[in-house]
């Protein structure tokens, strides 16, 4: 299958090395960095230096192409999704942006393509998870989805380290969350109902972050009496985060917030990520509760370290694109995140990186 990659990035190095390894794609990767390109070392994949904001460089990029993932940062989903609808080529993405979710909805109208978009791990794995739940039950109470990209080691006041991209972290820091209450869809303030919690003998807190239950709110819209997705940090990280967004109104500022950010807090290689889901209802007129809880860790190898971010996320879309080739999925239209099946994903060559996680089985 004919496959662009846009972008070489973190998350992007990690996907032409899992397609490419596969032996099932033929892998175009097309960054406007050089450098970047040349980070792919000799992977068999052809390598194209294009300027990616660019319509027509973009459409050039795709034409000819089935499909195309697109690993570049969130506000040029919609430019990279316009051309690959003119291109004609699939299309696939990592955002948690929701206006370019909703602008991509748009142009999966009538398409003869097919456009699946949040393919990552919030949104992304933890919707398939959520919904996989959910469908045991008669009656839908409460679904809570909680996701934490961490360091393994935090050592600053603000107990993190940058693990992806400082533009997606702001983003979902500062715009509306989606939530539904009393059965009504309704928006949520980012960085409230902060609530703390401990699993696997950790203390977390959780707050209200955008972007993370993808198109759940839709999908369960009218079942669900409750639904919502908060990020997870360590015990402190939001009252600071709050400190500089809303007292320091930094949030109208988010470039400055974002140099001072990638200047100050270091990134790592060393981090887990948390995937904790929890959905109670009425099932044969009693009401239970289910739960889903892993812990994803970072691969140290002395030669080609992982972080648990790279690979969960790009797991993600290499998994979803793996069953769209293999028929399990639409071939047109827009595709949901929850129309994946959570058996199926984890039963992917590449979803199974989920499945060799660690299961957490005490929760308090």
């Amino acid at each position: 299958m004919r496959i662009t990659l846009l972008g070489a990035g973190h998350i992007g190095h990690t996907i032409a090395h899992l397609l490419s390894a596969s032996g099932d794609y033929d892998l175009t990767v097309v960054d406007r960095s050089a450098a970047a390109l040349a980070s792919l070392g000799a992977l068999p994949v052809k390598k194209l230096q294009a300027e990616t904001a660019d319509p027509q460089a973009l459409l050039q990029a795709l034409r000819g192409q089935q499909a195309v993932i697109n690993a570049l940062p969130y506000h040029l989903a919609t430019l990279a999704a316009t051309q690959a609808r003119e291109a004609r080529c699939h299309y696939f993405d990592l955002t948690e942006d929701v206006a370019a979710t909703r602008a991509i909805q748009a142009l999966a109208e009538g398409a003869s393509t097919a456009f699946m978009p949040q393919c990552g791990l919030a949104p992304g794995f933890i919707g398939i998870v959520a919904h996989h739940l959910a469908l045991g039950f008669d009656e839908l109470r409460e679904v809570k989805m909680r996701v934490g990209a961490l360091p393994a080691f935090p050592t600053n006041a603000l107990k993190y380290n940058l693990t992806w991209s400082v533009d997606g972290l702001i983003n979902e820091y500062c715009h509306p969350c989606e939530a539904i209450r009393d059965g009504r869809n309704i928006e949520v303030l980012p960085l409230e109902g902060l609530e703390h919690f401990s699993l696997d003998g950790t203390e977390y807190e959780a707050f209200n972050t955008s972007g993370g239950l993808g198109t759940l709110c839709e999908t369960l819209a009218g079942r669900a009496q409750t639904l919502d997705y908060k990020s997870v940090r360590y015990p402190g990280h939001r009252d600071l985060m709050k400190l500089l967004l809303e007292e320091l109104q930094l949030n109208k500022e988010p470039e400055t917030l974002k140099a001072i950010l990638r200047k100050s807090i270091p990134s790592t290689m060393q981090d887990v990520v948390l995937v904790f889901v929890t959905v109670s209802g009425m099932r044969g007129g009693s009401l239970v509760q289910e739960v889903f809880a892993r812990k994803i860790f970072a691969e140290r190898s002395e030669t080609a370290p992982l972080s648990a971010i790279q690979i969960t996320t790009a797991a993600g879309v290499c998994a979803a694109l793996d069953l769209f080739r293999e028929g399990r999925l639409p071939q047109q239209g827009f595709v949901r995140q929850e129309q994946v099946a959570l058996p199926e994903f984890l039963a992917n060559r590449f979803g199974r990186a989920y499945q060799q996680s660690r299961q957490v089985e005490s929760i308090g």
